[in-house]
């Protein structure tokens, strides 16, 4: 790479990245501007390990282990989450560098080990910190619930991300920038996020004597199930040692049912992020007097007047093991039509985070509102409703796309896809 920018990672540093076991040798850069973009430079592993996932769950189970519209909603909302980034810096980093710019107490050494380690457990324990709080708290629920709306639970669910909660995440790794130097943290904060790809699925069950230890798909698929046992535990990232710790630790009983206690039963992206901010809207105004709305707020997602903060246990929905998840029939013709079309998106998408420095404001802007309409109106699609909406949006969106792709303002990487949308 040229000197000052991001450092080069071979292939084999970026698969053991995702796993955490890229060494401090391999993973200390004494500049922000020096760490990789692990996360971006992980897109083919994803892909690689999905595939890798549906082809295990094939042989183990004879079913592949996730649904196409489960799986576009999935990806739809893990780009919808990174658009941001594109246009501003990770809001996590800013912050961090102006703690570490003004306020640092003192400053530990960005090539010592010890300091990486140390980085290692501080990163993960904010994550529990935030992770427990999130779930805690009804307003920061509702940015974090975006996670846990799948009925699934396999490595598509993992990329199911919201746009809203790194815009309060950001301060619990704030007394780290008292004294961990920024290109530290920002190695971890990748490393923490990455790691927990490859927990969420059902193909791997049991790790033996790690489980005492760190988070692995057996913790993972508790914290996301909607039985009652498994309700506010296993909030670790990397670590399950907080959980055991701090009393939030369920081991894995009965059989999961994944999902929220009362799901959404919806694929649009746009639903998805924001619907739970409009209940709590709702909710604050219908609920009387002042001390309760605030409660409605930052009190737990079933809290109700003259119950306990978190609310009461005997009302989370009894799991009878005939659940059955949103899953609308749709034609085959339909699926392959939304499947096709999500792959040009996906290309677009690729191709705008490689060449975002040389785009003008105008472009991006532009390009984000056409991926955000897309993605919108695959969502609809696969919900197969029986209203126009869907067909309108997406023949809008179709004439969208020839418009700006003849005004030149979208651009395909593969000259292949660029002579099929030309013809």
């Amino acid at each position: 790479s040229e000197a000052g920018g991001p450092r080069a990672t071979a292939p084999g540093q970026q698969l053991r990245a995702l796993f955490y076991v890229l060494p401090p040798g391999e993973s200390s850069f004494r500049t922000v501007e020096e760490v990789p973009d692990y996360v971006e430079k992980s897109i083919p592993f994803f892909i690689a390990f999905i595939g890798l996932e549906f082809a295990v769950s094939w042989v183990q189970k004879r079913k592949l282990s996730g649904r196409i519209n489960d799986g576009i909603s999935c990806l739809s909302l893990g780009i919808l989450s990174r658009l941001p980034d594109v246009l501003f810096r990770s809001v996590d980093l800013i912050s961090y560098i102006y703690v570490w710019n003004n306020y640092r107490l003192f400053e530990l050494p960005w090539d010592s080990p010890w300091t990486w380690y140390l980085t290692l457990l501080g990163v993960d324990f904010a994550y529990y910190c935030f992770h427990r709080i999130s779930h805690e708290v009804n307003i920061l629920w509702a940015a974090h619930q975006v996670h846990h709306s799948s009925e699934d639970y396999n490595l598509f669910t993992a990329l199911r991300q919201s746009v809203l909660q790194k815009y309060t995440s950001w301060i619990f790794n704030l007394p780290m920038a008292l004294f961990i130097p920024p290109s530290v943290f920002a190695v971890h904060l990748q490393f923490n996020l990455l790691y927990q790809f490859w927990i969420h699925t059902e193909v791997i069950t049991n790790l033996g004597p790690l489980e005492w230890i760190l988070n692995t798909p057996s913790h993972h698929r508790v914290h996301h199930g909607r039985n009652p046992y498994c309700i506010d535990k296993n909030y670790g990232g990397t670590f399950i040692i907080w959980d055991r710790i701090f009393g939030t630790f369920e081991a894995e009983d009965a059989k999961v049912v994944y999902g929220l206690t009362h799901p959404v039963n919806s694929f649009d992206p746009i639903m998805l992020q924001l619907r739970p901010l409009a209940h709590i809207w709702n909710t604050f105004w219908a609920t009387p007097g002042f001390c309760n709305k605030l409660s409605v707020i930052f009190k737990g997602p079933g809290w109700g007047p003259g119950k306990p903060r978190l609310g009461l246990p005997e009302e989370i929905p009894v799991i009878t093991g005939k659940e059955v998840p949103f899953n609308p029939s749709v034609p085959a013709y339909l699926n392959s039509y939304a499947v096709v079309h999500f792959a040009v998106i996906m290309d677009l998408y690729t191709e705008l985070l490689g060449t975002v420095t040389m785009l003008s404001q105008g472009t991006i802007l532009l390009r984000i509102g056409f991926i955000i309409l897309s993605l919108t109106s695959f969502g609809l699609l696969m919900e197969n409703r029986q209203d126009t909406k869907p067909g309108i949006l997406e023949i809008i969106r179709c004439l969208v796309f020839v418009g700006v792709y003849k005004l030149g303002y979208l651009r395909s990487q593969f000259s292949s896809l660029c002579y099929a949308y030309e013809v």
